[in-house]
């Protein structure tokens, strides 16, 4: 039950953030995690960086941090951005393509990073295909 309060709270959060950061007001898997002298920062970044006034918008954010939790791997991560990318309004259909970017990166990275592709060489392809738009 305690975890499903926390999950609902967490979810929240990225909706709603307050406007000041203190450490009573930071989640309780934070509280409980966390080094206490430290949590309080660690509350003021997680806001900070999903101030929904930023360059991104917190849908957008969300997915990005869908990605990368699914990539590093992070069930609890997964779940969250899960949770909180649907609380934005990001659909199945946009959550699937979120994913599948990462997996593609991922995949692309693996090809090229094991096969020692001169990195001379992919710059100056890459540049081709984007001087052509």
């Amino acid at each position: 039950m305690r975890y499903l309060a926390n999950s609902a709270f967490a979810a929240i959060l990225v909706i709603a953030a307050p406007a000041v950061a203190v450490a009573q007001d930071a989640p309780q898997f934070m509280q409980d995690t966390f080094p206490q002298a430290a949590v309080e920062g660690a509350w003021q970044e997680f806001q900070a960086i999903n101030d929904p006034d930023g360059a991104l918008d917190a849908q957008t954010k969300e997915l990005i941090a869908l990605a990368v939790a699914a990539q590093v791997p992070c069930d609890y991560c997964v779940y969250y951005h899960t949770k909180a990318a649907e609380a934005h309004g990001a659909n199945d259909a946009q959550i699937r393509e979120a994913l599948a970017s990462a997996a593609s990166v991922r995949k692309w990275s693996t090809v090229l990073n094991g096969a020692q592709y001169d990195r001379d060489a992919w710059q100056q392809q890459v540049d081709a295909i984007f001087a052509a738009e």
